[in-house]
């Protein structure tokens, strides 16, 4: 699993936005702290309440110099929908590969409802050169990260 002092690796994907643009997490880097926030999927729950929570914080995050980013497996329309209905401003990443889900070790199913390949939900800090300065993993994908942990990890990035 990426930890902080890791690396973080570099993934391309689809921005969950009506053109589906294309999306390279190194085009992010450079430019303050990148706030990666994997979750499991859009219109649920505890998902909605996190990329609410994130989006009720973006001025903090914004006023800190950093960009938001959530991703998930879901579809380019599904977040494009998800984004509409919630007002989210922030970009959310598609990663119906699994590419960055597998490459931060973050994989898993939930048998009960029949989701298979899907993101923990996880949160990481990256710097400029790419460093992982702050991660976060839940223990139960339920629970939601301590969000005042996560604006301080970005004001130190």
């Amino acid at each position: 699993m990426s930890e902080s002092g890791d690396t973080a690796p570099t993934f391309s994907a689809t921005l969950g936005t009506s053109d589906h643009e294309s999306f390279a997490l190194e085009d992010r880097l450079g430019d303050g702290p990148v706030v990666l926030a994997f979750f499991p999927g859009a219109f649920t729950p505890p998902c909605t309440n996190e990329m609410v929570a994130l989006q009720e914080r973006l001025d903090d995050f914004r006023d800190a110099g950093a960009t938001v980013l959530g991703v998930s497996a879901d579809s380019p329309f599904s977040q494009g929908a998800f984004r509409e209905e919630h007002g989210i401003e922030f970009d959310l990443v598609s990663d119906m590969s699994g590419e960055a889900i597998r490459a931060y070790d973050l994989e898993m199913d939930i048998e009960d409802l029949g989701l298979h390949g899907i993101a923990n939900r996880s949160v990481f800090v990256l710097d400029d050169d790419g460093e992982i300065t702050y991660s976060w993993t839940a223990d139960d994908p339920t629970n939601e990260p301590d969000y005042d942990d996560l604006l301080d990890a970005v004001r130190s990035a």
